[in-house]
């Protein structure tokens, strides 16, 4: 599993690890004696309880040592849970294992976001070696009505870790063939369907902005299907699509060096849907869902796609590519065609490290939803504010969209003069024009998909972004 440190939840009997987790205000008797009262402990630490705060206490343990760590909870609510359990799992990295004590009158929500805390902040990603721990082994004790939503977290946290792993791995090993060996994977282990289309394919089928993106790589291009049959159905299908470029140069459109870094996680849309496809058993959803990611490396060679060229998409639209660097916007075009034209979905929606523009826009904690269904919109905002993955509902604005027009084809791929700016908004337009009209939102993760710091829950590289997120919108 890409998380490994072990969950488990025990009887508070049996918590005898030699690190003992609290909250701030438990009752402690039943563990430990402190060598003085906890106010007088905290006093002395000037802890006040905040999210992220841990004061760490050594008492006799018979004739060893344990140390105990109270941990702030702050207001309780979820998201100071989620940082209360990245804090203590930082802070015992390189232990064998800790016993932490579940914080009560916080509910299902709150013990599943300290489980997600814990896990998430325990991830590591370690390449060319074996991956170490963080913690070996967390053993959560607590009331028997938490059980459930431990479990829950449990499954969430390891998908996203999934996530992680996927976009973490280096474009040497990971190109579309590996990615789709990946999702086929993930498919036999989780009861899912998978179909993978290779170049032969594509080009049968007129998949033409897949190929054209991936025509200037030695590694060809493909479009991999998940599909999910819930054992009892609610009769709604739900389609996502997942931008799944392996290394984005930028084509001959070429990116500055310093561009390049992080190019590896530009398939992390891609990576979200797999992910999530291989949860959904586990939790239970009773949607069926479709996974499509269109998958290909945008390089350049004497091969590659140019400035200026026409494209067709699948279902016949076709397209000036005015710039090679925005090529995630051709292969989700065709994904969404297909997905309109040929699986009938009740509601699409698509996410990708789509443009640098909404990171300027928001930041680095906010992800970007685009979409003209007011209840898909406030649907996923809930979801995100509840799981942790928060977005900011943005415009689609239609006085931009003469910025799509081209004198040779339907549509160009950017706006070529540059008079509208709002790039994020324009690329959200341009995929709206493959989506059938249908219920459909866009989220734009490319400002939080990755991370330059250690922080909360958050581990230096693929954030994993999205797959909390959808996960909690399939399962409410």
């Amino acid at each position: 599993m890409p998380i490994e440190t072990a969950l488990r939840f025990i009887d508070q009997s049996k918590r005898d690890a030699d690190l003992l987790a609290v909250p701030f205000g438990s009752d402690l008797s039943a563990d430990v004696e402190l060598p003085v009262p906890v106010p007088a402990l905290l006093a002395h630490h000037e802890a006040k309880g905040e999210p992220g705060e841990v004061v760490e206490v050594p008492v006799a343990h018979g004739a060893a040592v344990r140390r105990v760590l109270l941990y702030g909870i702050g207001d309780g609510t979820p998201r100071a849970l989620r940082r209360a359990g990245g804090a203590v799992a930082r802070r015992v990295r390189g232990r064998r294992s800790i016993d932490v004590v579940l914080p009560g009158g916080v509910g299902e929500q709150g013990w599943a976001a300290l489980t997600e805390g814990l896990l998430l902040a325990s991830y590591t990603m370690r390449i060319g070696a074996p991956r170490t721990a963080a913690v070996e082994e967390i053993r959560l004790s607590g009331p028997e009505e938490a059980r459930p939503a431990v479990e829950r977290a449990e499954v969430i946290a390891r998908a996203t870790a999934l996530t992680r792993d996927l976009s973490n791995t280096p474009s040497s090993e990971k190109d579309p063939a590996w990615l789709a060996d990946r999702a086929v994977e993930v498919a036999e282990r989780s009861g899912l369907e998978a179909k993978v289309w290779g170049p032969d394919e594509l080009a049968a089928e007129g998949f033409g902005g897949i190929l054209a993106v991936g025509q200037g790589s030695a590694s060809p291009p493909r479009l991999i299907q998940l599909s999910y049959e819930p054992a009892d159905p609610d009769g709604t299908h739900v389609v996502l699509v997942g931008k799944g470029i392996t290394f984005d140069s930028g084509g001959l459109s070429l990116k500055p060096t310093d561009g390049m870094k992080f190019m590896k996680t530009d398939m992390a849309g891609g990576a979200v849907v797999i992910s999530v496809l291989g949860a959904l058993r586990e939790l239970g959803v009773r949607t069926r869902v479709t996974g499509l990611v269109a998958a290909a490396e945008n390089m350049p060679s004497g091969g590659a796609q140019r400035p200026g060229d026409v494209i067709t998409q699948y279902g016949g639209r076709t397209v000036e590519v005015l710039n090679t660097d925005a090529e995630g916007r051709l292969v989700l075009a065709d994904a969404l065609a297909y997905a309109d034209e040929v699986l009938d979905p009740d509601t699409v929606v698509d996410l990708a490290t789509l443009t640098g523009a909404i990171g300027i826009a928001l930041g680095r904690d906010l992800g970007a939803v685009f979409s003209s269904a007011d209840d898909l919109v406030k649907e996923l905002l809930e979801a995100g504010k509840a799981s942790g993955d928060p977005l900011w509902h943005m415009p689609l604005v239609d006085d931009y969209r003469p910025a799509l027009d081209s004198p040779v084809a339907d549509l160009s791929n950017i706006d070529a003069e540059g008079k509208y700016g709002g790039g994020s908004i324009t690329a959200a337009l341009f995929l709206r024009e493959f989506t059938g009209g249908r219920r459909w939102a866009h989220l734009d993760i490319a400002g939080v998909a990755r991370t330059t710091s250690d922080d909360g829950v958050l581990t230096k590289g693929a954030t994993g972004f999205g797959t909390r997120l959808l996960l909690e919108w399939l399962t409410t």
